[in-house]
């Protein structure tokens, strides 16, 4: 990059010290270079124009040609409004001013030809145009000059001190024939040309100063592919790279651990996809490379028995598994679950969490160090410097979202040679999500339910339908069935209408009397919490109230009902979540959905979206497409350290993969990138901004 391009903003005309205060701390613009590449987040058609007579409040903006009249000032400080009047020869449209009034009496000449660009709206029976841009008509803005028009993205601070998004575009037109000569290509000629593409010098200034659509859908397309190619780029050279540094345990056999449970002790018949998901990693751990592999399933789908399998692998090869879940009832439960599972193979598994005594440690500490401890399951404890095993060679991480980087680095860390990772999630993630955040990953998918299970059936009702909500329920309940109530929030929000759960669990005690119920929320203390929720599975209580403390980890079969109060508070990911938590046994389930009448268009995508399908993967796409890739949960922990500025992963989806499928085709032909056609590749990637650790070693 050249240093005209580093220049500080403030030494661009129009901008000075004030002004680039505002632009840093407010849109992180610090030189000419950040503001190029600040691009408008919509474009107007200003080539049209209209009649009076034609103008309705139903359009978005619209542009006039006409002579201003009837200026005229009322009222005093913050009561001030300036109206006028602005006609052609067929009618009249009242234009209003409640803010800069002064420079508007100072600078309008009534009786002059305007060009009038706004947004209509009707009060009175008549159209009005509150705060209109107006530039004074010349030859220049005649009838074919409008353009099209861009538009940026400001914040409030901002448009009180004149940064407003017109602003912006005249800092765009200043900054322009300043840097024009600076602009050097970042792709290859050979490149451009194969797959037509604009050059980028042409890219940057068609995409602020459109003058057709056609050039601006080109300029679109350049810095579409170009941002979403060099992501691809740099994340499936950070795997080749990593296949190739990172040695990893070779397992080389099937042996006795893994035989004698598949063959005596399986509990039920595992899924062609899980099958399908072990010979995966089969393969991986045989092959001499260190192995990263996400495996994506539903709740219920069997990710676990996965991990055992694979684990037990491992140990026929003389390492050590490790197990590291979230939170301590998630933990908890994965070491009740597969210790009970391998209790006839005499396996010495423990479980160390922040509860662990400290004579426990002890013992844990000592026998992962002398090798007797075969497979250890915990929370962030097992990240503590004081953890040390003899010979790590599987680790199983699981809802690995809710891990930062770091944590999950300090865990392959600690081995000589890096264990091999399965990360797991019952957050399916969207296809165009997964190629970005984890494209460096091998991705594994455990697409069907184990046999026998039913769908979960969910219904969406209004509170008006409570009391045959709660009749279907007590039917359940006869049935012998357990119910959850999930609740958004603990306390009484003065600003929201949530259903809180206090009164929520006074009212189901009232409506229930007959049943035994229990509360769950985040604020107890973990012994409090286990004991409500030992309660629940040992069948002592028939309803569970709680916050969303159950969306993660709490396994209850006999638990058939699931009521979600004002589910249009909660996002499509925790909705579906929390639907997770039944239908873990063989008789039927249901999810209810309860929502007000108020439901915004999102909240109702949201419902009907819970309603139409159980699909996992089409609710994350759904999911993504209502939030953007920001919003999603755990995106921001990639540490692939790369922020979009123009694509958009959940509408770019196609150019996403053509540009995976580009990057693949080099990286394949020339991994280390030394190919002289591929040299301004390499430059570029050094320029990308690197991660303060390596993701793709740890994931």
């Amino acid at each position: 990059m050249t240093s005209k391009l580093m220049q500080e903003i403030k030494f661009l005309p129009g901008v000075g010290p004030k002004k680039a205060e505002l632009l840093q701390s407010e849109l992180d613009i610090f030189t000419f270079n950040d503001l190029l590449y600040y691009f408008p987040y919509k474009y107007i058609d200003r080539t049209r124009f209209y009649k009076t007579r034609e103008v309705n409040s139903n359009m978005p903006y619209v542009q006039v040609i006409g002579r201003l009249s009837a200026l005229q000032k009322t009222g005093e400080g913050a009561k001030a409004r300036l109206n006028a009047l602005f006609s052609d020869d067929t009618g009249v449209i009242e234009l209003i001013w409640f803010k800069g009034i002064k420079w508007q009496l100072k600078n309008l000449k009534p009786g002059a030809v305007y060009v009038l660009f706004g947004k209509p709206s009707l009060f009175n029976g008549k159209i009005n145009v509150v705060h209109p841009e107006l530039d004074e008509y010349t030859n220049e803005n005649s009838e074919t000059a409008g353009g099209i028009q861009a538009f940026y993205n400001t914040t409030e601070k901002m448009k009180k001190n004149y940064l407003s998004s017109k602003a912006i575009l005249k800092l765009q037109s200043n900054l322009a024939p300043l840097v024009r000569s600076s602009i050097s290509e970042t792709l290859p000629a050979w490149f451009v040309k194969k797959f037509k593409l604009m050059s980028l010098r042409e890219a940057l200034y068609y995409i602020h100063f459109p003058d057709s659509h056609q050039r601006l859908l080109a300029a679109q397309y350049r810095l579409k592919f170009e941002e979403l190619f060099f992501i691809q780029l740099k994340i499936l050279s950070l795997k080749s790279n990593r296949t190739q540094k990172f040695k990893g345990h070779v397992f080389k056999v099937i042996g006795d651990h893994f035989n004698t449970f598949f063959h005596k002790h399986l509990p039920f018949e595992m899924t062609g996809a899980q099958k399908k998901v072990i010979r995966e990693i089969r393969y991986d751990v045989g092959s001499g490379h260190q192995m990263n592999r996400l495996l994506q399933g539903d709740v219920g789908s069997g990710k676990t028995m996965v991990a055992l399998m694979c684990m037990l692998m491992a140990l026929d090869n003389d390492t050590q598994a490790s197990l590291m879940a979230p939170t301590e009832i998630l933990a908890t439960q994965h070491y009740n679950t597969l210790s009970k599972m391998l209790t006839p193979m005499n396996l010495n598994v423990r479980l160390l969490t922040g509860s662990t005594k400290t004579k426990e440690r002890k013992i844990i500490h000592s026998e992962l160090l002398d090798g007797s401890l075969d497979i250890l399951i915990g929370t962030h404890a097992l990240i503590e410097s004081k953890v040390a095993f003899k010979n790590l060679g599987f680790v199983v991480i699981d809802e690995q979202h809710r891990f930062g980087v770091a944590q999950r680095a300090k865990l392959w860390q600690k081995n000589t040679i890096p264990p091999h990772v399965l990360v797991m999630t019952a957050t399916p993630i969207p296809r165009t999500l997964a190629m970005t955040v984890y494209g460096d990953l091998d991705v594994s998918v455990i697409d069907e339910l184990p046999p026998g299970r039913k769908p979960v059936k969910t219904m969406h009702f209004y509170d008006n339908k409570r009391k045959q909500v709660f009749q279907f329920i007590r039917d359940e309940i006869r049935k012998g069935r357990q119910v959850y109530f999930v609740f958004p929030l603990i306390e009484e929000s003065e600003k929201l209408d949530y259903k809180n759960l206090e009164s929520g669990y006074a009212t189901i005690k009232k409506v229930f009397p007959e049943c035994e119920i229990g509360m769950v929320h985040g604020r107890m203390k973990p012994d409090e919490k286990d004991f409500e929720m030992n309660r629940f599975k040992n069948k002592e209580t028939q309803i569970l109230v709680s916050t969303t403390v159950i969306e993660v980890g709490v396994d209850v079969p006999n638990a058939s009902v699931m009521v979600i109060e004002s589910a249009e508070r909660f996002g499509l990911s925790q909705l579906h979540q929390l639907r997770g938590r039944v239908g873990r046994g063989a008789e039927q389930s249901y999810c209810i959905l309860m929502s007000s009448y108020k439901l915004s268009k999102d909240s109702t995508i949201r419902l009907q979206t819970m309603v139409r399908t159980t699909d996992g993967f089409e609710i994350a796409e759904t999911d993504l497409k209502l939030r953007g890739p920001g919003d999603m949960e755990g995106t921001q922990q990639s540490g692939l350290g790369f922020n979009l500025k123009i694509a958009n992963i959940s509408r770019d989806g196609e150019l996403l993969q053509h540009a995976r499928n580009v990057a693949t085709d080099i990286i394949d032909s020339d991994p280390l990138l030394q190919n002289e056609l591929n040299h301004l590749f390499k430059v570029q990637l050094k320029k990308m901004k690197q991660a303060q650790f390596n993701w793709s070693v740890i994931s």
